[in-house]
């Protein structure tokens, strides 16, 4: 699948899903949508990434807009960790790294001297449309929730 470009529309796909559903991109149609990449469930970074839009869901539902986050964990773990966050939203698991090449979110990571592919943190806004409109890649936790929020109200 080519990688999706600023201004383009997304593909469709379909990713496993929290709540026992299936998630597919032309389902959502008529709604903004913020999809965040983030490396792994129940890791620092990761965990406060997620409460912050969960702490702010309500500043993105009065723009329409829907919060989805994505790993390469299983449902079972992505299950786990939103009961645990009391996430209001989906997470999604991307273990075939499906949208992970579509958003070119997989990238080689070093840690601690060991070198390894992994999720770069990354944030997409798609609009009702279904075009990107917006892209953050190497995201910092602590200011960017500010960052999608002036996106997704600029929109």
């Amino acid at each position: 699948m080519q990688q999706v470009a600023l201004g383009q529309a997304v593909p469709d796909f379909e990713l496993a899903s929290t709540g026992g559903t299936t998630f597919r991109l032309s389902e959502h149609q008529g709604k903004n949508l913020v999809i965040y990449f983030y490396p792994k469930d129940n890791t620092p970074g990761c965990t406060l990434e997620g409460q912050n839009f969960r702490d702010h869901i309500a500043k993105f539902e009065a723009k329409d807009t829907l919060i989805f986050g994505v790993s390469r964990d299983s449902v079972r773990v992505h299950e786990g960790f939103k009961t645990k966050q009391s996430f209001p939203f989906e997470l999604l698991s991307d273990a075939d790294e499906l949208a992970c090449q579509l958003f070119d979110v997989i990238k080689l990571k070093k840690n601690y001297g060991r070198e390894y592919m992994g999720i770069v943190r990354s944030t997409f806004l798609i609009d009702k449309a279904g075009v990107l409109r917006h892209e953050w890649r190497n995201v910092k936790v602590k200011t960017h929730l500010k960052e999608v929020l002036e996106a997704v109200n600029a929109l």
